[in-house]
């Protein structure tokens, strides 16, 4: 039973390891990896020499340490905010209706942006009848940002949002019976009971989502950017895309891939360090 998990563990993560060669050599597609020339670290180091290295890795922090924010925060007040509802057909109505944007792909939620956000989509039609100029939303880098953030937080909020669901469900209601004979408000039970009964899961979410700090997600700016907003909408992935497949600097690419690997290697070390120390949580 183990063995098709094993072979697809093989082909499609421990074999392709060999690429990571291509990093430390001037490779040359015509004699293959293994006979390219050995350069060492000379790749890592043109790397930190290009002008907009380092606003690659910045844009790609921004992005992802805004969208991890978010994807804690947003989730978890709509939670609260809908386990408040007593209508159990409209909470779970709506809990149904926000979480189906997380299985459209990017592609089609990409589109769906581009045409709300066009210079003649509703939001510029909106904006007209405000008296207000329509605006290149996507030609904008100060815009850009935001529209990938927001997105992202609107597509995963909802599917997010389950878990904690699933932490409000398991909160005994002889705690909530108990305030109330007390004479606790709805507020005071969310402050003293809902919130610290969940806190241990969202603390458990931001310590894992460290690791992903790297991750600004490749699918969404990659289906949304353009040269326009490079300057602020570029990340690592799409970088490395452009770098080893359009412009076939592969050890370049494989450089800049490597590093990032490493680098969120070290990251989720510490954050299942941190979710241990802080939310008793561990893997093995």
């Amino acid at each position: 039973m183990l063995l098709p998990g094993l072979l697809w563990m093989f082909f499609f993560n421990l074999f392709p390891m060999y690429g990571t060669l291509m990093a430390f050599k001037d490779f040359n597609p015509g004699v293959g990896i293994l006979k390219s020339a050995w350069i060492g670290l000379e790749n890592f180091k043109y790397m930190f020499e290009l002008p907009d290295s380092i606003q690659v890795f910045k844009n790609t922090i921004v992005i992802a340490f805004a969208k991890m924010i978010l994807q804690l925060i947003v989730p978890l007040i709509f939670a609260l905010m809908l386990n408040e509802v007593k209508n159990r057909f409209f909470s779970r109505s709506v809990q149904t209706i926000v979480y189906l944007p997380h299985f459209l792909s990017w592609v089609i939620v990409a589109g769906i942006l581009l045409d709300l956000f066009s210079l003649t989509g509703p939001v510029n039609q909106l904006l007209s009848v405000l008296g207000i100029e329509p605006m290149l939303f996507f030609s904008n880098p100060d815009i850009f940002p935001a529209i990938v953030i927001g997105s992202d937080v609107w597509k995963e909020f909802g599917f997010g949002a389950i878990i904690y669901f699933a932490a409000l469900t398991s909160i005994s209601p002889e705690l909530y019976e108990a305030a109330a004979i007390d004479g606790a408000s709805q507020f005071r039970r969310l402050i003293s009971i809902t919130l610290p009964s969940i806190l241990p899961v969202a603390i458990l979410l931001g310590t894992l989502s460290l690791g992903n700090i790297l991750n600004a997600g490749f699918d969404q700016i990659f289906n949304l950017y353009n040269p326009l907003v490079y300057s602020t909408g570029d990340i690592i992935d799409t970088w490395v895309y452009r770098a080893g497949l359009i412009d076939m600097q592969y050890g370049l690419a494989t450089a800049v891939g490597l590093l990032k690997s490493i680098v969120s290697l070290i990251l989720i070390a510490i954050s299942y360090g941190l979710a241990y120390r802080f939310a008793n949580y561990r893997i093995f």
